[in-house]
């Protein structure tokens, strides 16, 4: 399980911290005695132009969690012209993902963690890098739409000593006649599931 970092967004971390590690919150929600659950964030790609990909390696640093009051836009109104409200947790290390190894049923998880009880409205990823080799060999210009964070809007909770997985489903998407291809979320499969729904 990776380290909790609640904070508003990366760019004021890494201001508070200089990139270093910082205390986890985890041990000190249990001396509180605050309710925890776990979030278990995987990903998986849905058909589109994946086709087109001998590889398409997604580098992802961590994910932000919005409350129902959060910004998701890419421009808000905190000091750092961040969107407010979010939580950011950065992996330990960065999560690579090859998108031609996720598709139809495949995930794969990323990140798995103990939190509060909390209801979001929104789960983004961080992805620093994208790295598409086409099946002729040649690299395709990759990106994200305006170049903010993968947004998916699809409402879960954290709910007390359960584990809450969320799918989280995106695909390149080619643009016009051109090399270039956006990563784009996939509503549609976008899955949460909560481990005391079995027993139910």
């Amino acid at each position: 399980m990776t380290n909790d970092i609640h904070t508003t967004d990366r760019r004021t971390y890494l201001k508070l911290t200089g990139g270093a590690a910082a205390i986890t919150t985890t041990g000190l929600a249990g001396c509180l005695g605050d309710a925890t659950g776990t979030l278990a964030t995987s990903v998986t790609d849905q058909p589109e132009d994946i086709g087109d990909f001998e590889s398409c390696i997604v580098t992802i640093e961590g994910i932000w969690l919005g409350p129902d009051d959060a910004d998701a836009g890419d421009t808000g109104d905190d000091e750092n012209g961040e969107p407010s409200g979010r939580e950011y947790y950065e992996f330990d290390e960065p999560q690579e993902a090859d998108l031609v190894q996720l598709q139809g049923e495949e995930t794969q998880l990323i990140d798995e963690r103990e939190l509060d009880t909390a209801e979001y409205e929104f789960l983004q990823l961080d992805i620093s890098e994208i790295e598409g080799t086409l099946e002729d060999g040649e690299l395709a210009e990759m990106d994200t739409p305006g170049e903010a964070p993968l947004t998916f809007n699809e409402p879960f909770e954290i709910r007390e000593d359960v584990r809450t997985s969320f799918t989280a489903d995106f695909a390149p998407v080619r643009q016009g006649q051109t090399d270039r291809y956006l990563l784009r979320p996939v509503p549609e499969g976008i899955r949460v599931h909560y481990d005391d729904e079995d027993d139910e």
